[in-house]
């Protein structure tokens, strides 16, 4: 009998081990709203704080913050209120406290295997294209990795705005790993190859049915991120924040190429991918490595019109500072000052 209840038991929790999990819990319950009527709260002090946002272009991609809503809400605002696909593929950072988690993957894509993403009303779901991709691309250029979706919040940033926008949107989580420009020139190609392939054998319009969304944070400035270039006064702040918009405006707005996102590569990472200059860009693998991603694809979709950017709100958590919306369902996870402050901004893409 002894024996006979050991394996029932062995029996059951490999069952246990081997179920999959179904929904994404949420990672980051403080900086980010996850409750329908202080989400509806936030998105009103937004509807009455920044004047009129309307973009009549077709939006086919964007970059977009992940910082706490408190900080980065009028930032995340003018995009997600503009953007109208019924899915989107996002690009997220692999932060560092995640990579030492699941061993510091090099040179691939990390992919999830949940059936939706728990979101402001149940959940969103996922894509097909997510099964698509995986079923398409060399096994030795991604991983699935709960553990790295499960923890990683650059992503989930997006859900909220998305679905209060969208009710029925569906999303294709990516994580990006660090790469030098090489490698993610070439990974960037067959990624684009085979969703350009799932574009087209959906029949699928880009920014009506299907968008891209890029999840970065600019400059992260001060002692806590070992960045204090420039001193840690009101100069530096000035200076540090100058230097983002400059970066931002030269290699992020007008027609994308691939020449442009080799020289923002330079200006993020030095003399090599691991190296920084003058600047902590939360968003050196994602944002390069998305939107060749996305500028390749629409390339194969629609060789004739143009990727085209702009900037639409630059801002930072010093100059930003905190929502003043009280007795809210979020918070703020760090700290503000001229010693600590993170810069952070939204763009959106348009085919001309």
């Amino acid at each position: 009998m002894k024996k006979i209840a050991v394996l029932l038991f062995v029996v059951f929790s490999a069952g246990l081990i081997a179920q999959k999990p179904i929904i994404r819990p949420i990672c980051d319950l403080v900086g980010f709203c996850w409750q329908a009527k202080q989400f509806q709260r936030l998105v009103d002090y937004l509807d009455a704080n920044n004047g009129e946002v309307n973009i009549e272009e077709t939006i086919v991609a964007g970059i977009s913050p992940h910082d706490d809503y408190l900080y980065a809400g009028n930032v995340y605002y003018p995009l997600f209120k503009n953007l109208r696909a019924k899915e989107v593929v996002i690009f997220g950072v692999t932060h560092g406290t995640v990579r030492r988690k699941i061993g510091d993957p090099q040179g691939k894509l990390i992919f999830d295997e949940y059936k939706g993403w728990r979101a402001l009303h149940g959940k969103v779901d996922v894509s097909p294209l997510r099964d698509f991709l995986k079923e398409k691309l060399d096994p030795a250029d991604f991983l699935v990795s709960t553990d790295g979706h499960r923890f990683e919040h650059s992503i989930e940033a997006m859900i909220p705005f998305l679905q209060y926008y969208n009710r029925d949107i569906k999303i294709t989580p990516i994580m990006v790993t660090g790469m030098d420009f090489d490698a993610m020139d070439r990974l960037s190609g067959i990624l684009a190859t085979h969703i350009a392939g799932y574009i087209k054998e959906n029949n699928l319009k880009p920014g009506i049915d299907i968008a891209f969304l890029v999840s970065a944070d600019a400059n992260h400035y001060g002692e806590d991120f070992s960045n204090i270039i420039h001193g840690l006064d009101e100069r530096a702040h000035m200076a540090g924040t100058r230097r983002d918009m400059q970066i931002a405006r030269t290699y992020l707005e007008g027609p994308v190429t691939t020449d442009q996102m080799k020289g923002l590569t330079g200006e993020l990472w030095g003399k090599t991918y691991k190296e920084n200059k003058d600047t902590l860009w939360c968003g050196k693998f994602s944002i390069p490595f998305g939107m060749l991603s996305i500028l390749k694809t629409l390339r194969i979709v629609d060789g004739e019109k143009t990727l085209t950017g702009k900037i639409l709100k630059y801002s930072d958590t010093y100059s930003e500072g905190v929502i003043p919306l009280k007795k809210m369902s979020c918070g703020i996870t760090a700290p503000f000052s001229l010693r600590h402050w993170v810069g952070f901004f939204s763009a959106a893409y348009f085919l001309k």
